[in-house]
């Protein structure tokens, strides 16, 4: 932690003395936690990417889901990072790097000490998700307890996966959506509560993406930045905190797999 404290007070330093005239790019994240945590997340990523390649950039913080998922259909973003099913949707983007290292995969939580065996037993519930297009957080749950599962079931969306399992956790909700990685980031004493009852199928995981209205030298700058930072071990470790556990260039092919779902009846304009 302290290496990265010092890369960014030095990062923050440098990237101050650039000409206050220069285009600052905007970037757009997915709110699967509350802004102050994308922050702390990003910031310090951008201001590498800025160094390496001297480009200025803004984190464009939005409250919740659906409000990024408006602003991302709109084309506002210059870059953004976002679930795999919005990609496939948002035709203004091209996909530029991804996680090598990890699928994507949707959970869905129970409070530990239920006596929740099996999502049969869920038939009839309110349950938890961030948003309705949530990828692994809730279309992919949503759709699984449907065509495999056969039950009825409410959603009721929480704006945030934390928001999710916190439901769960103090006993508001039986149920709760969320992906593999942002329940590892709970604090231990919202997982400690809460166990996973189900794992829906993977998918290729959330891709970082280009406004195709960019120029092409630009796009090339940003992702030449981002790709080279994991051969820097404390580079490395502001990506894990993504995560990017092994991050590597991604094509638009790549999400084929998404696409195949047929999600379309679970999604919400």
């Amino acid at each position: 932690m302290k290496k990265i404290s010092w890369l960014f007070l030095l990062l923050l330093i440098s990237t101050q003395s650039h000409a206050s005239n220069q285009k600052i790019y905007t970037v757009g994240i997915v709110p699967q936690f509350d802004i102050e945590t994308l922050h702390k997340i990003w910031e310090p990523i951008l201001l590498v990417i800025s160094h390496k390649t001297g480009l200025k950039f803004k984190l464009v913080g939005t409250p919740d889901i659906p409000t990024f998922e408006k602003s991302l259909s709109a084309g506002k973003f210059d870059f953004a990072y976002m679930n795999p099913y919005h990609f496939t949707k948002a035709d203004q983007y091209t996909a530029i790097a991804r996680d090598h290292g990890r699928m994507l995969y949707g959970i869905l939580t129970v409070n530990k000490s239920s006596d929740i065996l099996s999502p049969q037993q869920l038939d009839g519930k309110v349950i938890a998700f961030p948003a309705p297009n949530a990828l692994g957080a809730s279309l992919m749950i949503r759709s699984e307890l449907d065509k495999v599962y056969g039950i009825n079931f409410t959603p009721k969306y929480v704006n945030t996966h934390s928001s999710s399992y916190l439901n769960v956790a103090i006993g508001l909700l039986p149920a709760g959506g969320g992906v593999q990685k942002t329940f590892n980031q709970q604090p231990n004493e919202i997982k400690e509560r809460l166990k996973i009852l189900l794992k829906t199928k993977t998918v290729t995981p959330h891709p970082l993406t280009a406004n195709k209205k960019l120029d092409k030298e630009v796009i090339n700058k940003f992702k030449m930045a981002i790709l080279s930072m994991k051969n820097n071990n404390t580079t490395q470790e502001l990506l894990a905190r993504v995560p990017f556990s092994i991050i590597g260039a991604a094509k638009d092919e790549d999400y084929d797999d998404v696409r195949s779902l047929s999600l379309e009846q679970y999604y919400q304009e």
